[in-house]
């Protein structure tokens, strides 16, 4: 009777473990846009981006204009590419304001 309560026991903690383990990957497909997102979103969103990174990301943003790809985030010191291939499934390429002024502007 204690190996069946011991077994039952581990088949539980089991599907308890993998339960958590599904949910916690649901939370993996969170996209930011990494061309209007603020640091904040930036901090939250993408795995081994600190609020300093976060902020570097808007700064070098302000300062070049939008991202064209994901490789650009390259460019940002602290930034490598296994950091991007951790985050590509979370990082989604649109214009960023500026961008949308000067085409406006162009029109």
């Amino acid at each position: 009777m204690k190996s069946f309560s011991l077994i039952l026991k581990s088949l539980v903690l089991s599907l308890l473990l993998v339960g958590s383990a599904l949910s916690s990957s649901a939370f993996a497909t969170e996209k930011v846009n990494i061309n209007t997102a603020d640091a904040a979103t930036l901090d939250r969103v993408l795995v081994n981006i600190g609020p300093a990174k976060a902020e570097a990301i808007v700064a070098h943003r302000q300062a070049n204009g939008a991202f064209r790809s994901a490789e650009q985030l390259v460019l940002v010191k602290g930034i490598g590419l296994k950091t991007v291939e951790k985050n590509r499934d979370r990082i989604v390429i649109g214009a960023g304001a500026a961008a949308d002024k000067s085409a406006s502007a162009q029109r």
